[in-house]
Order: structure tokens, then C-alpha cells, then sequence
């Protein structure tokens, strides 16, 4: 991959479109990207990653997907746009990419949000044209990760290079490790292997104690239906032998059961011949007693029925009448309606009169029709008065609006040159606040520039301070330990000649007469030599070297960690140098504090911009609407004049057509409502004189019903008529008589109930006990019966479902072992994995081993051969081995962790660590050339020999036809580094000037 042109337009600090011509600055292989503090030299790097992959790289993406990507420099009808052209995989490509956007409406105030483009074209050498590939956002980021073979966070490693990840990477631990080089290598396929097989032991695992579970409750559930006759094995999940106990034990449960249900089926039979015997007795009485009592109830029920005759004759006479009245009854709800109706309208009538004046009240209904016709007519000459009013109403309203509206300007436009007076005082005292801001800005950002470094000072000297102490007690500790080991080493070597000097005894001990001597060879012994006091034997002289030997261990250990020690205090001394930290402690708090206020007065910077824009827009709108009431103003003075002459005019005429009245409405209304009554009480005067006519003709049609039915009068008639609930009660007794009487006489003539009657009193009640007891005796038969046939199938299912389950788990337990081996070996926790390394960390150590050898390459150039990286996976305490990384130092021959490291130590390994993963990854990913390499910070930290030695390894890089960006601000890399991208940042934004580049 390699970079030709980058335009980024309103991006970050960049106000305005800059243009990095990276084939010019590659030119030289190795050019330097500078500029102070904040200035944006990240922001161009930003711009890179942003152009191929959308997003910003590091902290600034983790920091929120929200972040703003526009320049607050930029003009608000400007884009914010990102244009990046580069060749990959032998094609030339150019990526577009505008971040959304909130621009101003193109009507109205306000503004609205345009969404993200992104465009991709290709050229066509052939056509010597550009064309398009490609808008889709999700289609380009696929094409581009493709090509490149790297996600986004594999470019900014291996593309970008920054350093202080890489420092970090290098004083980790092996889990910090794993992380980094896990998101490197996308290893997680190794680590769905170990969850897959962990979640599989577990299953299978889960199924194993399962079924031992399972086999166990049915064992319970086996004794429970055995009624607690069953003996349960004392043994639990898992147990061997589980299963044939539990199968012995349920069957002899089952032989029990079976011998349970014979003896059940014995007594059931004889419970059910009992009971049919009792039941046919009790039906017997009960029967008999039925009689006795229906016989009984005739006999009570003709007595009452005699009691009632003569009332019943009553009903039949009364009964008759009504029938007779029937006939009458449509005549009388004639009159009674017409008399209702005559009531209603004659009332009516009187109360319509009551609101006529008096020289009408006496009318009749055709003298009250032509009063009303002619009161309409009158009303009917009144509607364009009616709309004349109406005008002149709305005329009135329209000349109070304009009053109002002359009023509202007036003060709209007293209120603006009110403050427009004051804009000027205004606008001097926010872009003196704007000035001083900007001066403390300035003042932070050179402050920042010194913070860091007086930190590393003070960090360093409080690390020499206690260095010191521990160098002092290390050596007081390794000089004891040299004495001890002296001092044992004397005192195993007086031990081992006093043993030497009675060797003799010690041989003389184990002579036996007759045994030839181990030394001489004779059978006789006359003069063996004897133990004196204080000998000392093998046992002495092997504790005395087992404690010479510990005493040389203990002093080698205290001088390595001496030396350790001695390494450390020469690498703080040399970063502190010989100030006193009690110096370079109140200058790092002076330098912070400092800091610290210069940052507080910068922060109202932006505060007090956007304050003084708004008061500049305020300002526009007060002038504008000053204008525009003063516009209005003049307008209106037309606008009177015209409504002025037009409402004299309606004035005039209203008064003709008003009247005596207040309003031609009142006159109108007065003569609707005399129109209103006058219609009305005509009505109502000849719907009087319909109803009177309609009742007489229903007194005469009444009179003639009544003589016709035999009736006196109407009257008569009249009370002799029954309703309908009178009717259907009458009716109701008399077949209730009739009924009755029939059902008495058929009860008395049966042969049997007479018979009945003659018998003595049945006994039911002794019956239904004989029966109750017969019941009792056979459900307890059947329960029996049942419980032990329940018992002989539950223990049968049972038990089949044991031994089921017995076959069932021999195949989950291989299972289950065989998983469990493999699971063990691939998360590091199995006796046969000795160094206890995950089936990941094998992977990603094998890849740290790639790394640290591409790197070592570039290391032993940059320290003059000193060092040497090393991967290890030796275990770490009691923790899994796999990713350990460790510094060969040749000066003293000794392997140390590279946490030992000085800070321009830790620099420069850590920049050869990433160039070596830069060529690893790059090979992971299918061998895609990187043409076009980014070096952020941390040169600073390098004396001039070690900065001359790590810019020749950069410059070699040009061999491979590479070309190398340092992104720094110290000062001596811009006189080594002729090529350079200078960053200046100004108040309206940052620009890009090249130097040194033809």
C-alpha cells in the first residue's frame, strides 16, 4: 500500500482544505511531520485511518461514536470532506468520505442534517480517466478491508505504529499480552475451540450426573410406590453399583406387589354380592314407602279442594262478566284518547294566547295567520341592513387591530434602538475576553510541552531515591551472605577431614571374624581401631555440604539481585540526573499549577466566541426588525383612512333601517320572535277546535257499545272490564281447580296405593344403613384392588425405565471422559499440559516468537548489538505459561524482563517490536506491501548516538522501497530530517506547509 495525495477539508483543526502531497514527501524515504502542540499532526493520521475505514483510530474512537470530525474553524456553508488517494494490490484508488453534517437551510433560519457520503473511483491507466466503483458505505469499507487484508485496528498498528501502546506492550504482563496480540492475529477461533469443548465437558458432564440422578429418583419413586417396603442402596450419583442394587432391590418389590393384588381380588368379590343383596332391600322399602305416602297426600289434597268451592263458583260468575265487558272495551279507548288529546290542545291553545298583546288575545286562528304573514314580510326587508351591520362590526375590529399593530411596533422598534445603542461596548467586551482566552491557550500549550518531561525527572528521582536505599541494603545483604557461605564452605571442609583423619573406626565398624577386610583383605581382625569422641560420620559431612551448597545459592541469588538493583539506580540516575527531588518536585507542582490556571482562563475561549457570534446574529435581527416596523408603519396610514371613509357611510344608513331599536339585529329579532308566536298560536287554536269536534262523535260511538253488551250505562261497563293480568289470574284459578280435582280423583282409584295404605309404616332408614355399610365394605375392596394394581404397573414402568436409563449412561460416560481429557489439554489445567498453556496462547506465542525474531533484527542495529529479544514460555508463579517476553542484555550475558528497561531503552525496543509486527501482520494478511509507514512520539526520550542509530535502521527501510513519516516535535529530528510536513496552527485553523521537498 502506498500513499499519494490526502485533501482534507474542515476537518479537525483545519479550517480550510489542505493538501498533503505524500509522493513528494516519499520521495525522500524518510520525512518528519512537526508542529507544536495541538496544532493537528495526529489530526492528519486521523484523516488516513478515517478515509479508509470511516472512523478515527485509538482512544479518540473508544471515546464515543458521537465525536465531532468537523472543524470549528470551518465557514458554515463549508463540508467537511476527507479525499485520499493511494495504490493498493496494483490498483489506484480514491476514497471521498463527508462526515454528517449540519448546514444551514437554503430557506428560512435554522439548519438541517445532511447524512454521510462516501464515494469510491478507480483509474483506468488505459483511458488515462477516473471511474466510479462504488457509494455505498458498507460496499467500500468491504472492498477496502479486503484489499488492505487488515481490519482498522490492525492499520493503526502496523501502519501508524504508535509507540506508547507498544511501551506498554512491552512492561505487560501475558494477559495485557494475549489482548493485544488476540485482536492482532484474530485468534478467536482458538478460543471458540476452548469454550466448545469446555461447554461440551460440561454438557456432557451435566448428562452423566443426570442420569445417575434420574436413575436414583426412580428408585425413590420405586419405594414410594412399594409403600416404603423397599430397601434403597446407600450409595449416590455416580457410585459404582448403583444401578444393580437399584434393579435387585425393584424386583423383589414387584414379586411383593403381585402377591398384594391376589389377595385384593378375593375380597372384592364377596364385597360385591353383599352389596347387591342390600341394595335390592332398600329398594324394596323405599317403594312401599312411596305409597304410603302418595296415598296420604290425596286424600289431604280433596279436603282442601271441598274448603274452596264456593269461591271457586265466584270466580266462574266474575269470570263471565268480563267477557260480556270485552266487547265495550274498543269504544272506551276511543273516548278516553280523544279526551286526552282535547285536554292537551286546549291547554296548549291558552298558553300560546298568554303571550300575544291584547288586541290579538280574543282572535281567531285565520285572524292570527294573516298577522303572522304580514309580520314575515316586514322581517324579510330587513336582511341587507342586517349585512350592513355586520360590515361595520368587522370595520371596527380592523381599525383596533390597526391600532393595536402600530403600538406592538412602536415598541419593537424603541426596544432594538435600545440595544443596538449598546452594541458596540458589547462586542469590545467579548473580543477582549476572546484575546486574553486565546493568550492562555498559548500559555497551556507551552506549559503541556514541559509537563511530561518534568514528571518523567521527579518520577525518576523518587525512583533513584529508593533505588539507593535498596542498592544499599542489597549489598549489605550480599556481603553477609558471601560470610555465610564462607564460613559454611570452612566449616564442611573441617568436618570432611576430621571424618577422613577416623575413617579407620568407620571401616573397623562393620569387620566381622571370619569376613575378610574391605581394605586388606584378611579374616582376622586382632587390633580394629575404635571411635574417639566427637567423630564424625558420613550423615555429618553430607549436612555440612547440603548447607554449603544452600549458603552459595543464597549469596548468588543476593548478588544477581544486586546487580539487578545497581541496573536499575544507573537507569533512574541517568533519567533524574543529580537534582534533588525535593528540587524537581516543587518545579513539576510549580509547572502544574501554572498549567492548571493558564488552562482554567483558556476554557471561556469558546464561550466567548459563540457568545460574541450570537450577539453579532442578535444584532442583524434587531436591524431588521427595526426596518421592518418602520415599513409597516407607513403602510398602515392608507389603510385607516380608506375603513375611516367606508364606516361613516354604513352609519349613516344603519340608522334609517334601526329604528327606535339599538341595532337593525334587535329590530329582527324583535319581529322573528312576534312571527314566531303569532304561527304558533294559530296552530294551536285550530288543533283546539279538531279535538272538541273528535270527542263528541266518541261519547256517541260509547253510549251505543254499552246497550248493545246489556250495560246500564258506560259506566257499568267500564268497572266490569278486566286487564290483562285480571284475565290470565281468573283464568289461571280456574284451571288450577280443574287440574287438581282430576289428579286427586286418578291418585285415589289406583289398586296399589289403596293396598299400600293398609300395610304397617316401611323402615327406610334401617335399610339405607344395611346398604351404607355394604357400600363402605366394598369401596374399601376396590380401593384395595386398585391401590395394588397401581402399585404392580408403577413398579413395572419403573423399573423398565431404570434399566433403560441403565443401558442409556454406559456411552455418556465414555463420552463424557474422552471430552474431558481434551477440554483439560486445550485450557492448560490438564496433568498431561505441562507447562499449563492454552490452546490461544500456544497460537499467539508462536506468533509473539515470529515477532520478537523480525524484531530482534531491527534491535541489535538500534542498541549496537546489546540486545536481544527473546520470547519464553516459562511459567510465571503459579500462572499459565505462553507469553513471555524477555531482553538478552550481551554486555552481561544475563535474560531479563524487558519491564528492566530505561525509558530511551524502552523506546527504541519498542519501535523495533513494532516494525517487526508490522512485517508479521503483513504477512498475516497475505503479504499486502506497506509502502507508506507512521512513527508517532517518543524520540525525545534519546540521547544523539542512539537517535542517529534508530533514524539509520528508519532509512533502511528504503530498501525495501519503503517510505517512513515521523510524527514529532523535538526539535533536533528537524535538522536531521531535511523532508518535512510542518503543521501551524493559527486562530482561524491549522495549514500544512512542506519544506525541504522539491
Amino acid at each position: 500500500m502506498r500513499l499519494h495525495r490526502l485533501d482534507i477539508t474542515a476537518f479537525g483543526p483545519f479550517g480550510g482544505t489542505q493538501t498533503v502531497d505524500f509522493d513528494a514527501l516519499s520521495a525522500a524515504g524518510l520525512f518528519l511531520l512537526h508542529g507544536p502542540t495541538g496544532a493537528g499532526k495526529t489530526s492528519v493520521l486521523d484523516a488516513v485511518c478515517y478515509a479508509l475505514y470511516g472512523s478515527v483510530p485509538g482512544a479518540r474512537q473508544s471515546a464515543g461514536q458521537g465525536m465531532n470530525l468537523r472543524s470549528d474553524h470551518a465557514a458554515p456553508a463549508t463540508r467537511s470532506e476527507v479525499t485520499l488517494e493511494l495504490t493498493v494490490a496494483g490498483r489506484r484508488l480514491e476514497i471521498t468520505r463527508q462526515p454528517p453534517w449540519e448546514r444551514p437551510k437554503k430557506r428560512g433560519s435554522g439548519t438541517t442534517l445532511d447524512k454521510a457520503q462516501t464515494w469510491l473511483r478507480e483509474y483506468d491507466a488505459v483511458a488515462g480517466t477516473w471511474k466510479d466503483l462504488s457509494r455505498s458505505h458498507q460496499e467500500i469499507g468491504e472492498e477496502i478491508t479486503q484489499l488492505l487484508g487488515m481490519s482498522r485496528e490492525q492499520f493503526c498498528q502496523v501502519v501508524l505504529l504508535p509507540q506508547g501502546d507498544f511501551a506498554r506492550f512491552l512492561r505487560a504482563d501475558a494477559e495485557a499480552r494475549g489482548k493485544l496480540l488476540g485482536r492482532l492475529f484474530d485468534t478467536r477461533r482458538f478460543a471458540e475451540v476452548e469454550k466448545r469443548l469446555a461447554e461440551r465437558r460440561r454438557a456432557t458432564e451435566a448428562r452423566v450426573r443426570d442420569g445417575d440422578t434420574e436413575l436414583l429418583a426412580d428408585a425413590h419413586r420405586m419405594q414410594q410406590a412399594a409403600g416404603d417396603a423397599m430397601e434403597l442402596p446407600e450409595l449416590a450419583p455416580g457410585d459404582p453399583g448403583l444401578a444393580d442394587a437399584v434393579l435387585s432391590a425393584a424386583a423383589v418389590a414387584r414379586s411383593t406387589a403381585r402377591e398384594q393384588l391376589a389377595v385384593a381380588h378375593s375380597r372384592l368379590t364377596a364385597a360385591e354380592s353383599a352389596r347387591a343383596a342390600a341394595d335390592r332391600a332398600l329398594h324394596d322399602v323405599r317403594e312401599l314407602a312411596r305409597l304410603q305416602r302418595r296415598f296420604g297426600e290425596a286424600s289431604e289434597r280433596a279436603r282442601r279442594l271441598e274448603e274452596r268451592a264456593d269461591a271457586h263458583r265466584q270466580t266462574e260468575r266474575r269470570m263471565a262478566r268480563g267477557r260480556k265487558a270485552e266487547t265495550v272495551a274498543p269504544a272506551l279507548d276511543l273516548r278516553e284518547s280523544a279526551d286526552a288529546e282535547h285536554r292537551r290542545a286546549t291547554a296548549e291553545e291558552v298558553r300560546a294566547r298568554a303571550l300575544l298583546p291584547d288586541r290579538l288575545a280574543d282572535a281567531g286562528a285565520a285572524g292570527l295567520a294573516a298577522a303572522a304573514r304580514r309580520a314575515a314580510e316586514e322581517l324579510g326587508g330587513l336582511d341587507a341592513a342586517r349585512r350592513a351591520e355586520q360590515r361595520l362590526a368587522g370595520l371596527v375590529a380592523e381599525r383596533a387591530d390597526l391600532d393595536r399593530q402600530e403600538r406592538v411596533d412602536e415598541d419593537v422598534r424603541q426596544e432594538a434602538e435600545a440595544w443596538l445603542a449598546d452594541w458596540e461596548a458589547l462586542r469590545a467586551g467579548l473580543q477582549a475576553r476572546i484575546d486574553a482566552a486565546q493568550e492562555a491557550a498559548t500559555r497551556a500549550e507551552q506549559l503541556a510541552v514541559q509537563r511530561e518531561p518534568a514528571r518523567r525527572r521527579l518520577t525518576a528521582a523518587r525512583q533513584r531515591d529508593r533505588l539507593a536505599l535498596d542498592t544499599d541494603a542489597a549489598q549489605r545483604q550480599a556481603l553477609a551472605s558471601a560470610e555465610r557461605a564462607v564460613e559454611a564452605r570452612a566449616h564442611w571442609l573441617d568436618l570432611k577431614e576430621q571424618r577422613l583423619t577416623g575413617i579407620a573406626a568407620e571401616l573397623a565398624a562393620n569387620l566381622t571374624d571370619g569376613e575378610p577386610c574391605a581394605v586388606c583383605g584378611a579374616t582376622e581382625h586382632p587390633a580394629p581401631a575404635r571411635k574417639v569422641a566427637g567423630h564424625v560420620d558420613r550423615d555429618a559431612e553430607e549436612r555440612a555440604l547440603a548447607a554449603h551448597q544452600r549458603a552459595e545459592e543464597r549469596r548468588a541469588e543476593d548478588e544477581r539481585r544486586l546487580g539487578v538493583v545497581r541496573e536499575a539506580l544507573a537507569a533512574a540516575t541517568a533519567e533524574a540526573g543529580d537534582a534533588p527531588t525535593a528540587r524537581l518536585a516543587a518545579e513539576a507542582d510549580q509547572l502544574e499549577r501554572e498549567y492548571t490556571r493558564a488552562r482554567e482562563a483558556a476554557s471561556g475561549l469558546h464561550a466567548a466566541q459563540e457568545e460574541l457570534r450570537r450577539a453579532g446574529h442578535e444584532r442583524e435581527r434587531r436591524v431588521a426588525v427595526q426596518q421592518e416596523a418602520a415599513v409597516r408603519a407607513a403602510s398602515r396610514v392608507g389603510h385607516r383612512e380608506r375603513l375611516d371613509r367606508e364606516k361613516a357611510s354604513l352609519e349613516e344608513e344603519l340608522a334609517r333601517a334601526r329604528g327606535s331599536l339599538d341595532s337593525v339585529a334587535a329590530r329582527a329579532a324583535q319581529l322573528e320572535r312576534q312571527v314566531a308566536l303569532l304561527t304558533d298560536a294559530a296552530d294551536r287554536a285550530r288543533a283546539a277546535e279538531d279535538t272538541a269536534q273528535r270527542l263528541k262523535e266518541a261519547d256517541s260511538r260509547l253510549a251505543d257499545a254499552a246497550f248493545r253488551a246489556g250495560f246500564d250505562t258506560p259506566q257499568d261497563a267500564a268497572a266490569a272490564l278486566l286487564d290483562d293480568a285480571a284475565h290470565r289470574e281468573l283464568q289461571h284459578r280456574l284451571d288450577a281447580w280443574q287440574a287438581e280435582e282430576a289428579a286427586v280423583r286418578a291418585v285415589l282409584a289406583e289398586a296399589d296405593t289403596a293396598a299400600a295404605a293398609q300395610a304397617p309404616p316401611a323402615d327406610v332408614t334401617a335399610a339405607e344403613q344395611a346398604l351404607a355399610e355394604a357400600d363402605r365394605r366394598l369401596r374399601d375392596a376396590v380401593s384395595a384392588r386398585d391401590a395394588a394394581a397401581r402399585r404392580c404397573a408403577e413398579l413395572d414402568r419403573l423399573s423398565a425405565r431404570a434399566a433403560a436409563s441403565v443401558r442409556r449412561l454406559g456411552p455418556l460416560r465414555e463420552e463424557h471422559d474422552r471430552i474431558a481429557r481434551m477440554a483439560g489439554l486445550a485450557a492448560g489445567t490438564s496433568a498431561d499440559n505441562e507447562r499449563r498453556m492454552r490452546l490461544e496462547s500456544y497460537v499467539l506465542a508462536a506468533r509473539l516468537e515470529q515477532v520478537a525474531a523480525a524484531a530482534t533484527a531491527r534491535l541489535q542495529r538500534m542498541s549496537s548489538g546489546r540486545y536481544t529479544l527473546v520470547h519464553s514460555d516459562d511459567r510465571t508463579g503459579r500462572g499459565r505459561s505462553g507469553l513471555g517476553l524477555h531482553v538478552v542484555d550481551a554486555w552481561t550475558g544475563r535474560e531479563r524482563d524487558t519491564a528492566t528497561l530505561s525509558g530511551g531503552e524502552t523506546f527504541f525496543a519498542s519501535l523495533a517490536l513494532a516494525l517487526g509486527l508490522a512485517d508479521v501482520v503483513t504477512d498475516e494478511a497475505g503479504g499486502v506491501r506497506l509502502d507508506t509507514l507512521f512513527i508517532d512520539e517518543g524520540f525525545g526520550s534519546l540521547d544523539d548516538q542512539t537517535l542517529d542509530e534508530v533514524l539509520d535502521v528508519l532509512d533502511s527501510l528504503r530498501e525495501r522501497d519503503r517510505s517512513v513519516g515521523i510524527v514529532s516535535h523535538v526539535a533536533d529530528l528537524r535538522r536531521r530530517i531535511h523532508a518535512q510536513l510542518e503543521v501551524v496552527k493559527g486562530r482561524s485553523g491549522s495549514v500544512l506547509r512542506r519544506r525541504g521537498v522539491r
